[in-house]
């Protein structure tokens, strides 16, 4: 009787493992893509860096919408910076729905090689953004791509880059804005 207990309590183990394994593989994914660049990934930056190259290159940007009723656009179609030159691009977002909208932006660079290089000091892609009814907001994306590419073979020769986002609807958005603003308030009542 002890022997099927415990084949019955490691098989319960075993799928509350999985389970939560399923759950953590993507944010788990979508973080070793930023800090390696891996598939195209954008890595974040935390400082600009101080050497500026004379060679240019071309940044071009592409704006997506998938489920969402909003317009997304690129202020500018594309940019000429110097490698190792912080950059400034701005992208307009209007929601054209008389709800709130609750989005997150999904972003990749093409080529993929030149995507460990294409680095963000400041990104609305970094967290989930909330878009009034009728409201048309104006994001900022500071970037540079890293000195270290122009020493790179695998990426000699790549003169232009582009940046894609495609704004997608999150799940649970409002819900942790909800809890995050209770928690807040608890917390100033002293509870």
């Amino acid at each position: 009787m002890k022997n099927k207990n415990s084949v019955a309590l490691l098989c319960a183990a075993l799928v509350i493992l999985m389970t939560g394994a399923a759950f953590a593989a993507v944010p788990l994914y979508r973080l070793f893509c930023q800090v390696t660049g891996f598939d195209g990934t954008v890595k974040k930056a935390e400082a600009a860096p101080t050497a500026v190259l004379d060679q240019e290159v071309l940044i071009r940007f592409d704006t997506n919408v998938r489920d969402l009723p909003m317009k997304f656009r690129a202020e500018q179609t594309s940019q000429k910076v110097r490698i190792g030159e912080t950059g400034m691009a701005y992208f307009e977002v209007t929601n054209t729905s008389d709800q709130p909208i609750h989005a997150t932006a999904a972003y990749n660079v093409v080529p993929e090689r030149a995507g460990p290089y294409f680095q963000k000091l400041q990104c609305f892609c970094f967290e989930g953004q909330e878009i009034a009814p009728g409201a048309t907001v104006s994001f900022p994306v500071q970037y540079f791509v890293a000195p270290e590419m122009a020493t790179d073979a695998e990426v000699k020769g790549v003169r232009q880059i582009t940046l894609s986002y495609t704004f997608f609807p999150t799940k649970g958005f409002q819900q942790a804005v909800a809890n995050d603003s209770a928690v807040g308030k608890a917390g100033e009542r002293g509870l």
